[in-house]
């Protein structure tokens, strides 16, 4: 079978060697890193063999938030941030800067456990999709090969999670599709976050590929969900 292989970066060492020891037992291999540096002289060493990245926030040297702004310049692997800071804006900037998830400290292991589960489940159901296609909505095209997405001729920077939510409306265009449907396809059937995510991630993308000069493609079906179209 083969080996999935985790990042686990945490800069108190009794936390990482706990956090390993649980991890090993679900068959994960494990490797630490205690600060931003060894992050991501690790990572990059052979980038493609990370599964996952388990990442604390506070790290001397160089932070989570940048390392995972760096990891994700390069590379699409599901990163988890741990951390104790549990403000909203907190939570933005991570998801913002190319988290796929976040978990508060102290959390219960068998939560980890389960949003580790998750990631990785996403992550093979999508190294085995067939190949890709080609989408387009009026002016917007997707690539779901290259990972680009453009209007009008200007390219869009996506994040992992904007890019997947776009690709669900696109592959569903004109299909009015639930939040839950929406929840469901792009974080998981059993996403354990907060439930209005849908709707600033939906957010977000109308920040970047809805302008006046551009006109609208993602509409809001009230008391239902969002659908993406071109309307006459």
């Amino acid at each position: 079978m083969e080996k999935t292989n985790i990042l686990l970066v945490e800069d108190e060492k009794s936390v990482a060697s706990f956090v390993a020891t649980e991890l090993s037992f679900e068959n994960y291999q494990v490797e630490e890193a205690y600060d931003g540096e060894q992050a991501l002289e690790l990572f990059f060493s052979d980038e493609s063999k990370w599964d996952l990245v388990l990442l604390d926030w506070m790290l001397p040297k160089l932070n989570g938030l940048e390392v995972c702004r760096r990891i994700r310049k390069k590379s699409l692997v599901p990163i988890i941030i741990m951390t104790a800071r549990d403000y909203v804006g907190d939570k933005v900037a991570g998801l913002d800067g190319g988290a796929d998830d976040y978990i508060t400290k102290p959390f219960d292991i068998e939560e980890l456990l389960a949003r580790v589960r998750v990631a990785i489940r996403r992550r093979k159901s999508y190294s085995e999709a067939p190949a890709a296609h080609l989408y387009k909505t009026g002016d917007l095209t997707l690539d779901t090969e290259k990972r680009m997405a453009s209007r009008g001729g200007k390219t869009f920077d996506l994040t992992q999670r904007e890019f997947d939510l776009l690709a669900t409306l696109m592959k569903n265009e004109g299909k009015v599709m639930t939040r839950d449907e929406l929840l469901s396809k792009v974080w998981g059937f059993d996403y354990m976050g907060q439930t209005n995510i849908v709707d600033v991630y939906i957010r977000y993308l109308r920040n970047k590929i809805d302008r006046p000069e551009t006109g609208k493609l993602i509409h809001t079906v009230r008391g239902v969900g969002y659908a993406l179209r071109v309307e006459e």
